[in-house]
């Protein structure tokens, strides 16, 4: 029976001290650059912050932009700039000051973006032209104020955009290994660019990425992996996948179970180290209203997947106490567990959840803030609640 404060080789390569995944959760705490290319930077703040949770087994930074086309939200960070990449080094190193192991989740949001955040105005680009109806974005409004904004319509992108973007996702695997990330995470989840391809009916090209077989709608996904893998090495590229998922305005995907299984089967072929699993019913709305509600595993799904997938598998799905992550963990479906909510108001989580100490709830209203510190870097760690308790 796996312990949740057991050790893991991740991927045969990576050493994880616990079964605590800390997953990748927007904040929204960059900084402008001094340039429009410099995009928005990682700062000393975020670096405190994630510095401050390294005793997470495996921490996975924020979405992170692998191109200005792909900025669908602002302030959210790139890796496509110089700037950002300095940014970055701050990250890495104050984690590893700390012990930690952390890997970048790199994404490109397709359709769901806003021309107001896009370079020169340009449309967003999608995997057709079909916008998502019913579904917004953090942009600039008519008079210039950020607030959430409907999802304008894409531009569907040509067949040699999409090869080219395989080379794009490969030079930011490039530049996270540089400025010292331990592995990526590649974001096929929530309704993100290539989920829109795995999608068969919102997928309806007709060129080699289109929705006629599953190859087909799978083949940018399976491209990028093996570009990403190439550039990374095997064992330290994990990917994100949200079965079952509607956010975004995704639509029921008919064959979302012998989707998940064929996708399972072709990462674990390429050497990828763990697959996320989102499994969340994720309603509409946008980042601050959405409430996230766990889905329970199909143990039946799971167990296919299992038997075609060498790799772990994380499970993200509203875990906040010890006892319901070693209940997954017993089943023997899945080896890490990831809280997210959590580690925002506990630094310390591994540690309370360890010796049982309470959890600190965070106010909703700081998640997405430009407060700086408040309800980010300003949750003391529980050894020093209590001493400050003792001598009052």
């Amino acid at each position: 029976m796996t312990g949740l404060f057991e050790t893991q080789l991740l991927g045969g390569t990576v050493p994880l001290k616990n079964r605590i995944v800390m997953p990748p959760m927007t904040r929204t705490r960059t900084s402008e650059g001094d340039l429009p290319t410099d995009g928005d930077l990682p700062n000393e703040l975020i670096a405190t912050y994630y510095g401050q949770r390294a005793n997470a087994g495996l921490i996975i930074a924020e979405a992170t932009d692998v191109d200005q086309s792909s900025h669908g939200y602002a302030r959210t960070p790139g890796i496509h700039s110089e700037a950002q990449m300095q940014g970055w080094r701050l990250v890495t190193d104050q984690v590893h000051r700390h012990g930690g192991t952390i890997f970048l989740q790199l994404w490109h949001v397709g359709r769901m973006a806003h021309s107001s955040i896009l370079p020169n105005g340009r449309a967003p680009v999608g995997v057709t032209g079909q916008r998502a109806e019913g579904s917004s974005v953090f942009a600039h409004g008519p008079d210039g104020r950020l607030g959430y904004m409907p999802a304008e319509t894409p531009r569907p992108l040509s067949t040699d955009e999409v090869s080219a973007m395989v080379g794009t996702f490969a030079k930011a695997a490039a530049s996270a290994r540089k400025v010292g990330f331990d592995g990526v995470e590649l974001h096929a989840a929530n309704g993100y660019l290539f989920e829109q391809f795995m999608n068969s009916v919102l997928n309806t090209r007709t060129d080699r990425y289109g929705g006629g077989s599953m190859e087909d709608r799978t083949r940018f996904l399976m491209e990028v992996v093996d570009a990403v893998v190439a550039e990374f090495g095997p064992g330290r590229v994990g990917v994100r996948l949200s079965p079952f998922g509607k956010y975004n305005s995704m639509p029921p995907e008919p064959l979302v179970e012998e989707t998940f299984l064929y996708v399972a089967e072709q990462l674990g072929r390429r050497g990828v180290a763990y697959i996320h699993l989102l499994y969340e019913l994720l309603p509409e709305g946008n980042m601050e209203t959405a409430e996230f509600k766990p889905r329970y595993l199909d143990h039946a799904l799971l167990a296919k997947a299992r038997a075609v997938f060498p790799g772990a598998f994380i499970w993200c799905g509203g875990f906040n106490d010890r006892e319901r992550a070693q209940a997954a963990l017993d089943s023997g479906l899945v080896d890490l567990i990831a809280f997210g909510r959590s580690f925002i108001a506990n630094p310390d989580l591994a540690a309370r959840l360890k010796h049982g100490w309470p959890l600190a709830v965070a106010d909703r209203s700081t998640y997405y803030t430009r407060c700086g510190e408040v309800g980010y870097t300003d949750f003391p760690a529980y050894r020093s609640v209590a001493l400050r308790a003792a001598a009052g």
